[in-house]
């Protein structure tokens, strides 16, 4: 079973599933290949079910126009009076503060908090229900005080949107199809 390896300073080994069907493996920066292949073959069935489950997601999703240079740019202006105005909302229930906001265009990231503090947020948020917004700005606010995604992080995360894994399953679920409408 072939995967891309990532390894990183976290402290445990994650799997996750591309859409594509890639296999993703996720280790710390010691732990051996073969612990690395043990873990791999241990949740082969996982990897297998959870590759068929995206597989057939794709099949059943209509497929949808990609979208114009001119249709980003709307959505990216658009993001660019909304956006800030939700991370003003939201860091001071956070208890943080933050620098720079960027709108970008990506096809992978729905946004991202830099160790300075800067936001950067994906324009197509802006086609997403406004929940799906407000979840992913307070996920990167509390990257302010956790640059992790350890269980310290979502608690952070809850104590401010309580229904985060809602909104989060409904990126999931259909965050991919909106992506493949990126342009280039």
């Amino acid at each position: 079973m072939e995967y891309k390896l990532i390894r990183s300073n976290r402290k445990s080994i994650g799997l996750e599933i591309k859409p594509d069907g890639q296999i993703i493996v996720r280790s710390p920066m010691k732990l051996s290949e073969s612990e690395i292949q043990k873990f791999v073959d241990k949740h082969r069935d996982w990897i297998k079910k959870h590759q068929e489950t995206v597989k057939e997601r794709i099949r059943n999703q209509p497929v949808m126009e990609k979208m114009t240079m001119q249709e980003i740019r709307n959505l990216a202006d658009q993001a660019l009076k909304i956006i800030p105005q939700r991370v003003a909302y939201y860091a001071p229930m956070v208890g943080v503060t933050y620098g720079k906001i960027t709108i970008r265009n990506q096809k992978s990231r729905w946004g991202s908090c830099s160790s300075k503090g800067n936001l950067n947020f994906n324009c197509l948020l802006m086609l997403t229900p406004p929940e799906v917004l407000d979840s992913i700005v307070v996920h990167e606010l509390c990257h302010r005080k956790e640059m992790n995604h350890s269980k310290k992080f979502y608690e952070e995360v809850l104590k401010v949107f309580p229904d985060y894994w809602k909104w989060n399953k409904w990126l999931k679920e259909n965050g991919g199809q909106l992506m493949r409408r990126m342009t280039g």
